[in-house]
């Protein structure tokens, strides 16, 4: 099985949301027939599991369908006087912010043909980040209840470095998660981040005080989703 990877760069979020939507609505329609053949090699799209997004979005703050508003610490003109977007989206999750210095990975990926469930998936997603971060000496792991990965999950006060937050329909998926690389952690200060109020946000660069470029972490999530998807993810359009 195999998907495809596509490096957006730097992309404005509804530009690459509206993407998303037309590559997820794509994967939906073609489920729409009956359940999905069993893969024949060598058949057209046989082994084609879907596409993974991969970008930098300028500022932009974005609340999950069940999140709560009031987890804005700001107004509208506020957000806009510093730069920054806001939308409500469709979206699992609270409230999180994208921006220059964080990799967001959008898998649109039918997991049917993966062969796993949606729980197996998003721990699938967070099992490639925590290896990810690993190469960097930063130990990270899971919080019962809540999705993303952590550090410190089991101390009083834990620091999310990767948030999540998938929709799905027909085994269908699309959003994904959001690593902190070198992101200026400032901006989550006008947010309680993911709705949580009694726990901190990080980035690889401040757990470790190096900069590594997002180009190096982009190489490294594709390496470890592939074994953690048990998906071969190349490069194409």
């Amino acid at each position: 099985m195999k998907a495809y990877c596509r490096d957006l760069g730097r992309m404005d979020y509804k530009t690459c949301w509206d993407l998303q939507q037309e590559l997820f609505d794509a994967g939906v329609a073609r489920k729409r027939t009956g359940p999905i053949p069993v893969p024949v090699p060598g058949a057209d799209d046989a082994d084609d599991a879907g596409t993974v997004l991969l970008v930098e979005h300028p500022p932009v703050y974005t609340l999950g369908k069940s999140g709560h508003a009031e987890n804005l610490l700001v107004n509208q003109e506020a957000l806009e006087a510093m730069g920054a977007q806001f939308f409500h989206i469709d979206r699992g999750g609270d409230i999180t912010f994208h921006g220059p210095g964080q990799l967001v990975c959008y898998p649109i990926l039918d997991l049917e043909r993966i062969g796993i469930g949606l729980r197996e998936y998003i721990e699938a997603l967070e099992e490639a980040v925590i290896r990810t971060v690993a190469e960097y000496g930063i130990a990270a792991g899971r919080i019962a209840g809540a999705s993303g990965v952590w550090i410190d999950p089991g101390k009083a006060r834990p620091r999310k470095i990767c948030a999540i937050g998938v929709r799905s329909s027909r085994y269908v998926t699309m959003h994904g998660f959001a690593l902190n690389v070198t992101t200026d952690l400032e901006w989550f200060s006008r947010i309680n981040p993911c709705g949580f109020t009694d726990r901190g946000v990080t980035s690889i660069a401040a757990e470790t005080g190096s900069q590594p470029s997002i180009q190096e972490v982009k190489q490294l999530i594709i390496r470890e989703l592939t074994t953690a998807l048990q998906c071969e993810i190349t490069s194409g359009s």
